[in-house]
């Protein structure tokens, strides 16, 4: 394999499976002022060591926090007075859950996740991103996942960062475009760390005619070309590679390109892919030719579980 192949490999694999090495929310985004269901992922102990406790603490601005009891573990939670009154179902709430405490024993060789409920109030404007400072108290060690990017800071590039949840702007109906027999659903991308390579692309198509299409490629402007690939397991080893011929879409059938399956690639990215962006693209049929598309650039987060990573 070419080493230009192992570079796109290796950023196809960071992709479909972003946050690799830190405590995460299982869902980084929410509506504004709703309740959110917080799961948090614990991907490893520290340096090793077997985690015994998981704290999480409340920022301001979330209420009516009620933690899920865990098997096998012991929890406990902090109350105290909020800055100021909030409204929660026309009652006036001044006081509530600060911090959460599970006390038990996770292995470093295993995964978990601990969850809890929590209301985010109007405090917070669409495109803000609460962060919930949380620490990993070990046998022996500590791990403290409370950095805060400063205003214009990227998170990802954080030793230690604080999960954080993105507050939503207003839902939109999901794009929907028609070539020929061809409709195409919600194209998307996924923003980009400084200095990667390559961008990934999907896009859910499906094909109402009755005689087959292939995607053999596109165009994107902040790349220097698109190719279609795939990922699959060979073995117990993850392998990509380009969709020779073109991806069929066959009579009646839909197609989803999405992390970890058929996808495209944004190869020799110009600038990263930024969340929030629109970038306008094409996508090219052997039959129904050239087609216009959108992408919506949305986080690095996403809902994979976390790989395994030592710190």
């Amino acid at each position: 394999m070419t080493s230009s192949r192992i570079g796109a490999l290796a950023a196809a694999l960071m992709l479909s499976t972003p946050a690799l090495a830190h405590v995460t929310f299982e869902n980084a985004q929410t509506a504004p002022n709703s309740t959110y269901k917080a799961v948090l992922r614990i991907p490893h102990g520290c340096d090793g060591k077997a985690t015994l406790k998981v704290r999480v603490r409340i920022p301001e601005g979330i209420i009516a926090v009620k933690p899920m009891p865990k098997a096998g573990w012991k929890l406990e939670t902090t109350k105290g007075s909020y800055v100021k009154a909030y409204q929660l179902y026309g009652d006036a709430v001044t006081e509530g859950v600060t911090d959460i405490v599970w006390t038990g024993s996770l292995d470093d060789a295993y995964y978990d996740e601990f969850v809890f409920q929590a209301r985010f109030t109007d405090a917070f404007q669409p495109g803000a991103t609460v962060y919930f400072p949380v620490v990993q108290e070990c046998d022996g060690a500590t791990a403290e996942w409370t950095q805060v990017p400063a205003a214009g800071e990227n998170p990802h590039s954080l030793a230690s960062p604080a999960p954080g949840v993105r507050i939503a702007g207003a839902v939109t109906a999901p794009q929907v475009v028609k070539a020929g027999t061809l409709t195409l659903e919600q194209p998307w991308s996924r923003a980009t760390p400084g200095g990667a390579k390559v961008g990934g692309g999907y896009v859910s198509i499906t094909n109402t005619g009755a005689t087959p299409d292939r995607l053999i490629g596109g165009s994107f402007p902040l790349a220097s070309k698109v190719e279609v690939h795939e990922m699959r397991l060979d073995g117990d080893v993850m392998r990509m590679k380009p969709v020779e011929g073109g991806l069929e879409i066959k009579p009646g059938a839909t197609v989803e390109l999405k992390p970890g399956g058929y996808h495209l690639m944004f190869m020799d990215l110009k600038e990263p892919l930024k969340e929030g962006q629109t970038v306008k693209g094409t996508l090219v049929f052997e039959k129904a030719g050239s087609v216009e598309v959108e992408y919506a650039v949305r986080g690095m987060g996403g809902g994979t579980a976390p790989a395994e990573h030592k710190h």
